[in-house]
């Protein structure tokens, strides 16, 4: 099942997987200019994951509206992000000696259980700033050939500098072939930690070290954490928005964490 929502790949798509002998099932591929990424495609990919299993498809893939991301979904009908992507290509190619230093890039904004899920295989994450001109930036810099984000936008150096949802659906159905192994098999190996996020508006931005009272918050956060989590917050780069991520082992304590970070960022940075 392939959505494509309205955009680039309208066309492509079904003709590339066709042509390698799918059969296909094509989703939002009547682009009419205005229903581009419309409730549909790799920012909703629910109604594609809905789809597979109505279908009983072995795969489902999500792009977006210019194509360079791809969400998944098993044949279940679980989605799968760019996290989980990264999980099974990078293992993938640790095991047949093809990833440079046996490292990924992703960026701070991945989920731990990524760091988790490659180091028994001597794997290792370096993380950037979110946006995949960073990803990318890094990958030049280390010589790496792997890296994404969660959102779906994976780079395969070797085959191109950007993403390509085309290219890492292939990249995901070609191990699928080679091992002969359903998508949710191969998903069995990640490990994913609970992770909870919020976006708080608000009315200015100082430098968030440059605010005692969000620092003993993260402070008092870390330490309860102790070392099995991470918080990270940061400004959005195009609206009056901060960001809060909150991941770790428990559940209950992560939760706890981002309603009192919430309030200590409403606090200090809603005040006129």
């Amino acid at each position: 099942v392939i959505d494509c929502a309205h955009g680039a790949t309208y066309r492509v798509a079904p003709a590339v997987f066709s042509e390698l002998g799918a059969q296909v099932v094509v989703m939002n591929n009547t682009p009419d200019g205005t229903n581009i990424n419309d409730k549909c495609g790799a920012v909703h990919p629910q109604a594609m994951a809905q789809r597979v299993v109505e279908e009983r498809a072995h795969l489902g893939v999500a792009f977006d509206g210019d194509g360079d991301r791809a969400i998944f979904a098993d044949e279940s009908g679980n989605t799968l992000d760019g996290d989980y992507i990264l999980s099974i290509c990078g293992l993938e190619l640790i095991k047949k000696g093809q990833l440079p230093a046996n490292t990924v890039v992703a960026t701070i904004m991945s989920n731990m259980g990524l760091d988790l899920t490659l180091a028994p295989h001597k794997g290792k994450v370096v993380r950037t700033a979110v946006g995949d001109r960073y990803v990318f930036e890094e990958m030049q810099k280390g010589g790496y050939t792997l890296g994404g984000e969660a959102s779906g936008h994976i780079i395969f150096r070797i085959h191109s500098s950007t993403g390509d949802g085309i290219v890492t659906a292939l990249q995901v159905l070609a191990i699928m072939a080679e091992k002969g192994k359903p998508l949710s098999e191969l998903a069995k190996d990640t490990i994913r930690l609970p992770q909870v996020q919020r976006s708080l508006t608000v009315s200015k931005k100082p430098p968030l070290d440059s605010v005692p009272e969000i620092q003993r918050e993260l402070k008092r956060a870390k330490e309860l954490l102790n070392g099995k989590g991470r918080v990270v917050v940061r400004y959005s780069g195009t609206e009056p928005k901060v960001r809060i991520m909150v991941e770790g082992e428990d559940s209950h304590l992560i939760n706890s964490l981002l309603e009192d970070l919430s309030r200590v960022m409403e606090r200090t940075l809603r005040e006129a």
